[in-house]
């Protein structure tokens, strides 16, 4: 068997995945806006799991604070989280050996190990010092350690599983779970603050920031995720919190929170919002390493995006990215593109934005000033004529559509959906007569209210003859740059 070197607590982290999200758009005193309902067992487990590390190997451990019931339903049960909040029923550690919270506690166990637990917790033959109780529940099972156990002096239960691989000796791995992390680690995690109250100063500042309940509990949601981890900080500014684990990265970071809060407004400009946005939060996740990058975009099922330094995850609400070395600069251009994508959808209550707007805005973002397509050569203005008839097949693609072909074919359909951006914010407004005044605004209303993006483009459009119409002015545009 292959211990760990030198501690169980000193092995890779692995942060929390966001809670999951369904959009619902809510009116309410004149106003709309975005309620985001999350998947109730999402909620309790991100709450609930302190952290998670991994060690070269692959095992896994976890360590959770055992402080509220798991919800009595099913998974696909969704509230908003300060709801959520309002219906958590907390443990009370004088009552889980009987009753309802006994089987709350078991249940509780049973969603957090990757092996059932026994009916009954064993004890260590002897209790560590700094502890009331300590249990066992992996029974007579070889494949992890499932041990709770409760600090002197604390009210809330712990819960540590260790999974072990094929191979390991049980007898060392549980010796070595009782030396390094009973006697040793879970001091070192106590020390780090973790388990205690903030201070009184700490809560007079926080109660100063006046903050939309839902805007509060998704940002203290993101910075639990990485909590637990001294390689990770959290940095927060009044729309957007962004973690990362980059070694030396204050100055990136600096850069980041400065830059998304201009581009954010930049987005606005462009692209106003029916939508009262008071209660979203942009969360940003930056890693350090490529691979630790790749493993959650494996996580969100996006495989056929490992060529990517970033994305956008709209069922957790957050845009993923990594830092390669020394290309600060480039992964600045890819958050405008990302942040683009992340503003849209809350901006448009999660629904689905036509792929010639979003995609196309968002690369028009990357560097508003340019006019280079990117190309070996400028266009001629007789390539230039025959991407003009391409136009109207663009304007009617889903997202299915847009993505599919070639790495040629796609690459086109992107520089075509930054041309029509470019074009609608630089040149539409010359044309005479400003027969596309309204074209913005109508394509988002009609987007709200039908929730179709084909639809939304009709209604921008209004008919044939003015998608003709754009056709030749973008065609015009073009030529004359």
């Amino acid at each position: 068997m292959l211990l760990l070197a030198a501690s169980l607590f000193f092995t890779a982290p692995a942060p929390l995945e966001m809670p999951r999200a369904e959009a619902y758009l809510v009116s309410a005193d004149g106003k709309k806006y975005l309620e985001d309902r999350f998947w109730k067992s999402d909620l309790w487990t991100s709450q609930t799991v302190v952290g998670r590390w991994l060690d070269d190997d692959g095992r896994v451990f976890t360590l959770s604070r055992l402080e509220f019931q798991p919800p009595a339903v099913s998974h696909d049960s969704t509230l908003t989280r300060v709801a959520y909040a309002e219906e958590s029923v907390v443990f009370d550690k004088k009552k889980l050996r009987k009753g309802t919270q006994a089987i709350a506690f078991r249940d509780a166990l049973s969603r957090l190990s990757p092996i059932e637990p026994t009916l009954k917790g064993e004890p260590p033959r002897h209790l560590p010092r700094g502890y009331e109780e300590v249990d066992y529940w992996h029974g007579t099972n070889k494949n992890a350690i499932v041990c709770t156990f409760l600090p002197e002096g604390k009210s809330v239960w712990r819960l540590a599983v260790w999974e072990l691989l094929p191979g390991d000796d049980f007898d060392e791995s549980l010796k070595l779970f009782e030396d390094e992390f009973l006697r040793e680690d879970y001091l070192k995690f106590a020390s780090l603050g973790h388990d205690n109250e903030p201070s009184r100063k700490e809560r007079k500042k926080k109660e100063k920031l006046r903050e939309h309940p839902e805007r509060k509990a998704l940002r203290s949601d993101a910075r639990h995720s990485v909590n637990a981890y001294d390689t990770w900080r959290s940095t927060d500014s009044e729309e957007f919190i962004i973690l990362d684990n980059i070694p030396d990265g204050g100055s990136f970071v600096r850069s980041l929170t400065n830059e998304l809060p201009i581009m954010r407004r930049k987005y606005a400009k462009a692209l106003p919002s029916p939508i009262d946005g008071s209660n979203v939060l942009s969360v940003a996740r930056v890693f350090s390493s490529r691979s630790e990058y790749l493993d959650l975009l494996s996580l969100d099922g996006l495989t056929n995006m490992m060529w990517t330094a970033a994305y956008w995850s709209p069922s957790r609400r957050e845009i993923v990215a990594y830092l390669p070395n020394g290309e600060s600069e480039s992964l600045l251009r890819t958050f405008r593109h990302e942040a683009f994508h992340q503003y849209i959808s809350y901006a448009m209550a999660m629904i689905p934005v036509s792929p010639w707007l979003n995609e196309g805005y968002a690369q028009y973002f990357e560097d508003e000033e340019s006019l280079d397509w990117e190309l070996p050569l400028v266009p001629s203005e007789e390539e230039i004529k025959r991407l003009s008839a391409l136009l109207p097949r663009l304007f009617e693609l889903d997202y299915r559509s847009f993505y599919d072909g070639t790495d040629e074919e796609r690459g086109l359909k992107y520089r075509l959906a930054w041309s029509v951006a470019v074009f609608i914010e630089k040149g539409m407004r010359e044309i005479r007569h400003d027969p596309f005044k309204n074209f913005k605004s109508q394509y988002v209303a009609a987007l709200i209210e039908t929730r179709d993006m084909l639809r939304a483009t009709s209604a921008a459009f209004g008919n044939k003859d003015r998608v003709e119409l754009f056709v030749r002015e973008w065609q015009k545009f073009w030529c004359e740059q």
